[in-house]
């Protein structure tokens, strides 16, 4: 078990080694200042500029901002609907059917809000050329999108009395050529020296040990694994994802996409910290994602590697649906990970962990995958709780909330509110949703506890953008296509306007001198105030349906 926990002490040490040059990159390229060893990329920049046109030159307030996201999330679900639906008759797909409306439909949306909800196997259901132009695309523009909401909220927070936000269009353009499109190269290269397949061919055939003819599925793999770790996506090129030995060959190819999971999360935390010129405050949110992350892996760990009979069985190590290559220690590092992250990409089957160890990957989701989180996402909705616990900590001690020399006010709050509220209502409203379904019984492969925590896991995934599964829940059928395609677009979208509403108010107050009075936000008492508030949200709002899942599953196993 020691062994198990070193693994993850590295882990987290290669992260945060890596993670800091590249926050200080990010920051860089996000303030338009471009380092000399990529400006021969400039070219490629300004060629989008030219194709988007005059509006990638105007500053933009919140409103504006907001309507050019929803306008160009709008554009790309179409788009893809299009080309999921016509996938047989496009070059390449004649072995493929096309999709229907609602399965075309969720499947556009997931991958649009950087969900990448799978509700059907990657190679027997698209073609490569949906794959490629279709589901690779999309995963670098949500990503894209996420970051470049986030770089609004860090200029409305370090700004003084200016509602201009800077250009939509102009940040999306930045993180796509020098961040997301550069790493991606770099992690494919070493992706297929590791093994993981890039072809363009969609398969051979070959004769089975049985003498049967089968077919073995091949594909732009490696291209589209290396962003959808990158930009926290998830989707898998196969049906099982991660597990399979053409997407993840290796130990290393494993902790390579691992440290994708992660990396740009975790960047972007000390990209704040230099974005307002007080790393201290980057640190406070480092400290706790890592509080988070390392506790919720040392709980899997012990969880798997004791097995499901902890207090007598001491040894039984649990390998179910786990790759034996792997074993439990990855195979929990990269649960966490994921459920961390919205990414929702799996190398284990998490329908397989014992109940506490699915619990608390299930719980980091329902925390609004807060804990590094997704490529802009996660930060942001950090940084709302981050408010809210300024605004607690005020009114406890008798100070005026401030955060960076601004007052936090009632709007302010009204906002963060928005955007930690809205994925706790969704996954609960959704959980009720699925439950109270006449013909729920008929999607589940399981009775009981492990039943219900199978449709709450599910419910949490769309709601929070996730996207992974315990499987166990058949979810392609209509009802759930169409409920889940409503939860992931309002899980996105309602935040993303509210965090731009928030960046413009705060970028339009003026900044008040620090004060014997003014409440610190790197001390050590604030970092545990944080804790607490994101600890007692999470709990209050999830402690009941957790303890007709996971926990009445425990308590029940024999």
């Amino acid at each position: 078990m020691s062994s198990i926990i070193y693994q993850g002490l590295f882990f987290l040490f290669l992260l945060l080694t890596l993670a800091l040059p590249l926050g200080w990159y990010i920051k860089e390229i996000m303030q338009g200042r471009v380092p000399r060893g990529v400006r021969f990329l400039q070219p490629v920049e300004r060629l989008f500029y030219k194709v988007i046109g005059p509006i990638s030159k105007k500053e933009m307030t919140a409103k504006r901002y907001a309507l050019n996201v929803i306008v160009l999330s709008i554009f790309s679900v179409l788009l893809l609907i299009l080309i999921l639906m016509t996938q047989h008759f496009l070059p390449g797909g004649s072995a493929v059917k096309n999709l229907s409306f609602p399965l075309a439909l969720n499947t556009a949306v997931s991958f649009v809000t950087n969900t990448n909800w799978q509700a059907y196997a990657g190679e027997t259901t698209l073609s490569n050329a949906s794959q490629m132009f279709g589901l690779t695309v999309q995963n670098f523009v949500s990503a894209g999108v996420g970051l470049s909401v986030l770089i609004a909220l860090f200029r409305g927070i370090s700004q003084v009395k200016r509602k201009a936000l800077g250009n939509f269009w102009q940040d999306l353009t930045r993180s796509l050529v020098y961040i997301l499109l550069p790493l991606a190269f770099l992690f494919s290269i070493v992706l297929i020296s590791q093994g993981t397949i890039q072809s363009f061919k969609s398969g051979v055939a070959y004769q089975g040990l049985e003498g049967k003819n089968l077919w073995l599925y091949l594909g732009p793999v490696a291209s589209q694994v290396a962003i959808k770790q990158l930009g926290t996506n998830g989707g898998g090129f196969f049906g099982a994802n991660s597990a399979y030995p053409f997407e993840n060959p290796t130990l290393l190819s494993n902790f390579i996409e691992n440290i994708a999971i992660l990396l740009i999360p975790a960047a972007l935390i000390f990209a704040f910290g230099f974005w307002v010129k007080d790393w201290k405050q980057g640190r406070t949110i480092m400290i706790v994602s890592l509080f988070f992350l390392l506790f919720a892996f040392i709980g899997v760990a012990i969880s798997e590697y004791y097995g499901p009979e902890i207090a007598r069985v001491v040894g039984s190590t649990n390998l179910e649906g786990k790759e034996v290559r792997f074993g439990v220690g990855w195979s929990s590092l990269w649960s966490v990970s994921t459920t961390a992250a919205s990414n929702g990409s799996v190398n284990a089957m998490l329908d397989s962990f014992t109940p506490l160890g699915g619990a608390i990957p299930m719980f980091l989701m329902q925390l609004g995958e807060i804990i590094f989180g997704g490529v802009g996402s996660g930060l942001y909705g950090m940084l709302a709780f981050l408010l809210l616990a300024v605004f607690i900590a005020g009114l406890l001690v008798g100070r005026t909330p401030e955060y960076l020399g601004k007052k936090i006010e009632a709007f302010d709050i009204k906002m963060a509110s928005l955007v930690i509220l809205t994925p706790l209502m969704l996954t609960l409203f959704g959980a009720m949703a699925l439950v109270l379904h006449p013909e729920v019984e008929a999607w589940l492969t399981n009775r009981g506890p492990h039943a219900f925590s199978e449709l709450l896991y599910g419910a949490t995934s769309l709601a929070n953008n996730n996207g992974s599964a315990f499987a166990g829940l058949l979810a392609d059928h209509s009802f759930i296509n169409i409920l889940g395609s409503l939860m992931m677009a309002i899980s996105r979208y309602l935040p993303i306007i509210a965090i731009l509403l928030l960046a413009e108010n705060m970028g339009s107050k003026k900044k008040a001198a620090l004060s014997s009075g003014t409440l610190s936000t790197v001390s050590p008492t604030f970092v545990s105030m944080l804790i607490i508030v994101v600890l007692v949200i999470g709990a209050l709002s999830f402690l009941p349906v957790l303890a007709l899942g996971p926990i009445a599953e425990f308590f029940t196993m024999k």
